[in-house]
């Protein structure tokens, strides 16, 4: 059961505690370590949400995947979870400690969805285009590939899309023809 209000706190309570101990980077690639493995392995949370499987095995578990690639403060809050019977909300925790790290640093997510793969030139050209024309001085640029776009791309800056495919247009045209749009102008 999705619970967003307790993952926020949870995050918020581990950034403000990785930022006074001055662990706040380790602590960032810790959570996206694992959002990537909850992320790739659905029976991993499966796991975890299982009410079956006792928290001991859920820690040996936990304990597994995680030796040597957290840190001990991202281990001690696992720890924590598992003791209050929340690791089924890890996942969800993970994608808002994330968030919330990247609204600390003033970082901005920027998706672009092409019909093609673009070159790295291109991703820089849109970057630094978003930097001119915006206060976004730090940015994160995903990229993803959609051939039903024909060409043309789809720019998504938090809530704001910009969508200037073939697609888009050729939509827009049909449109056009199918309410007679023309025909009406023309009598």
């Amino acid at each position: 059961m999705l619970n967003p209000r307790l993952a926020t706190r949870y995050a918020k309570s581990l950034l403000d505690l990785a930022n006074e101990r001055g662990e706040l980077e380790s602590v960032y690639n810790d959570m996206q370590y694992l959002q990537s493995v909850t992320k790739q392995n659905h029976e991993f949370v499966v796991v975890l949400k299982s009410p079956v499987i006792s928290p001991d095995k859920k820690e040996a578990i936990l304990g597994a995947v995680t030796k040597g690639n957290i840190s001990d403060l991202t281990n001690s809050f696992i720890t924590l979870l598992l003791k209050k019977g929340r690791e089924m909300n890890l996942l969800e925790i993970t994608g808002a400690f994330i968030e919330q790290y990247k609204k600390f640093r003033n970082i901005y997510s920027i998706k672009l969805t092409t019909a093609t793969e673009v070159s790295d030139e291109v991703k820089k050209d849109i970057v630094e285009r978003v930097k001119s024309q915006s206060d976004m001085k730090n940015i994160e640029l995903t990229t993803a590939v959609d051939e039903s776009l024909i060409g043309g791309f789809v720019l998504q800056i938090g809530n704001t899309l910009v969508d200037a495919s073939i697609a888009y247009d050729l939509n827009a045209i049909r449109k056009q023809f199918l309410n007679n749009d023309f025909i009406y102008k023309i009598r």
